[in-house]
């Protein structure tokens, strides 16, 4: 595949890799889904006459699939449930976050236009997420930016998801790629341990939902917006 680099008003050097395939994490890399994730969270926890949790509490729940995300929540405002009422809870969230995964949540600042250049660069473009993939489908059709991804890789896509490197692996093979000549892009330590274990390029977004320090984050490139991306050494 030939890829036209002249949006980046570059002279190509030698780099690492000429990457032609760009793998995105969903949630804290190119959706700000936060608020409505803690929005429904905080629907949920009314129906069982528990206090909301802040926004900020919320943020450190995510990354690790919408089950973690309901018990952490759970625990934090001290609910025990059994397994029949865990179920139940999910099955009542998936259903409220399913109808209101798009009316707080947004692309961060830079995604569309960006999205637009590496699409008409040629660049081949996934996600890959834990979030369930009828939620990541809706989420990224209603903010109209599935539009440029070939492939979509939920949660419960596959067998495995993040941190397991073959979430990653078993995605870029179903593109047609190869891990030298791909670059993924995410915001937690999920993403850099699952990229690091698949030996592919990492770049990591520090203004996402990461839950430990960035100085433990292990990366090859980081940005600090997501418009920074065009701008990396990588494509010089």
């Amino acid at each position: 595949m030939i890829i036209d680099y002249s949006f980046f008003n570059l002279v190509l050097v030698k780099a690492p890799m000429k990457p032609s395939l760009i793998i995105f994490d969903l949630d804290g890399t190119l959706v700000d889904s936060a608020p409505d994730l803690n929005a429904c969270a905080n629907r949920i926890l009314s129906q069982i006459s528990k206090q909301p949790v802040s926004l900020t509490q919320s943020k450190t729940f995510i990354g690790d699939g919408v089950r973690v995300f309901i018990e952490k929540t759970l625990s934090f405002v001290g609910y025990s449930a059994n397994l029949e009422e865990l179920n139940e809870i999910e099955r009542l969230f998936l259903k409220d976050y399913q109808e209101h995964s798009a009316d707080l949540s947004k692309p961060y600042p830079g995604v569309l236009e960006t999205l637009t250049k590496l699409k008409t660069a040629g660049f081949q473009m996934g996600v890959c997420s834990n979030k369930p993939q009828e939620a990541s489908e809706h989420l990224l059709k209603t903010l109209n930016l599935s539009q440029f991804f070939r492939k979509i890789a939920g949660g419960d896509y596959y067998s495995v998801r993040k941190p397991d490197k073959h979430h990653l692996l078993q995605l870029i093979d179903d593109l047609n790629g190869t891990p030298k000549t791909t670059l993924m892009v995410g915001d937690n330590e999920h993403d850099a341990a699952m990229a690091k274990d698949g030996n592919v390029y990492f770049i990591f977004c520090t203004y996402g939902y990461s839950r430990v320090p960035i100085k433990e984050i292990i990366y090859d490139d980081r940005i600090s917006s997501f418009s920074e991306i065009i701008d990396l050494n990588i494509f010089k």
